[in-house]
């Protein structure tokens, strides 16, 4: 340091801090020999706290404030120094500014997956990462932990140090919960609160740092993930379930329709699967046509309400369908004149409501013009 920067070391007797980013979390005030004169003003703002070091041993704390630095404001340093009536200028001390305001863009990750062991998987390695908020709540303790001697700590030296930290804390909290793999997701709000209750017993004593907020997000191995959609769409069929919608009756029809749907818009197909693309809106509407006159037909031996419109006359009849089994599942309803297109044999397997089961289509009346008459033999003369 020259000539001029020692004058005006002398010269200023203003300390304070005026950072201009979040991340500096702790800074040492520049003075020539730390020197500083009687009677120099002291500025500490909201969000800081000021520490005096003498001889490497922590002397005063300020907290948000304006002070003048006279033997009456300075009672630790007027106790190390011997300053019984007073003390002449100058006197040297290092003086810290450390930001006790909450740092949130510290992010985290597992560098290498945690395995867990888990009843339904065997051994599974899960990865985790997200963001965590911290904040210096015992200035003393950063000080001698983190700070040392260094002039300026900024954010991503702790960084690296807080990853660690959660990363064991992670690996030890799911050791004890014995959480499943199943689960780990679905739980990720409730894990993650206990996880911030790990990180904040390691680094409160340790650092003087507070673990004010946490954010986790699981991942699991592509495999798990397939084995586990695998699984839910084998309990659903099993049960008679897809999704919310209906029974199984109602799963098969939807997979046929599916299936239809595939031929009919599939460039390479051609013959029956190119007339059941066409007539499958046909058979959809006619469907929807009768559940809609089921339900407007009103119960028997009703009578209308006074002022009831009087019911017009009942809808015509509609054409007789089935329901045609095809490699194992059920396609339709088609009404006859449909059924001609599809190649059917008198094993075909048919059901309609008139019947009580499925039924080969050569034993139902109302099919037989689809497989023709034989003739009787003549009478002999």
């Amino acid at each position: 340091m020259g000539i001029m920067d020692r004058v005006r070391g002398e010269l200023v007797d203003i300390i304070e801090w005026l950072e201009d980013n979040r991340s500096t979390m702790a800074w040492r005030f520049p003075r020539y020999n730390n020197e500083i004169k009687n009677g120099a003003q002291l500025i500490v703002r909201e969000g800081q706290e000021a520490l005096f070091v003498y001889r490497g041993q922590l002397a005063d704390r300020y907290g948000p404030g304006n002070y003048q630095l006279v033997s009456e404001n300075m009672p630790v340093m007027s106790t190390l120094q011997g300053w019984p009536h007073g003390f002449k200028s100058p006197f040297r001390s290092e003086v810290y500014f450390v930001n006790t305001r909450p740092i949130t863009d510290l992010r985290w990750g597992t560098a290498n997956p945690i395995t867990i062991r888990d009843q339904d998987f065997g051994m599974v390695q899960v990865r985790a990462n997200g963001l965590c908020v911290v904040r210096v709540v015992d200035s003393p303790t950063f000080l001698r932990q983190v700070i040392g001697t260094d002039s300026n700590v900024d954010s991503d030296e702790i960084a690296e140090l807080l990853r660690r930290t959660i990363t064991t804390a992670f690996s030890e909290m799911l050791i004890e919960t014995g959480v499943g793999a199943i689960d780990l997701q679905a739980r990720q709000r409730e894990l993650a609160a206990k996880l911030q209750d790990y990180v904040q017993s390691k680094i409160n004593q340790q650092y003087g740092l507070a673990c004010e907020a946490i954010e986790l997000n699981i991942s699991l191995p592509d495999e798990i993930t397939q084995a586990m959609t695998r699984g839910v769409a084998r309990g659903l069929e099993e049960k008679g379930y897809y999704g919310n919608v209906g029974d199984m009756n109602r799963f098969q029809q939807g997979r046929a329709a599916d299936a239809m749907l595939g031929a009919a818009t599939n460039e390479g197909g051609g013959g029956a699967s190119d007339f059941l693309g066409a007539g499958m809106g046909m058979a959809m509407g006619q469907q929807f046509a009768q559940n809609f006159q089921n339900q407007q037909v009103p119960a028997q031996g009703a009578q209308p309400g006074p002022g009831a419109a009087q019911p017009g006359p009942p809808p015509l009849p509609t054409a007789q369908v089935f329901h045609v089994e095809q490699n194992g599942q059920s396609a339709g309803p088609f009404p006859i004149e449909q059924l001609r297109t599809l190649n059917l044999t008198p094993q075909t397997l048919v059901w309609t409501p008139a019947l009580t089961g499925w039924t080969p289509a050569g034993q139902v009346p109302a099919l037989a013009s689809l497989f023709g008459q034989t003739p009787p033999l003549p009478p002999r003369s």
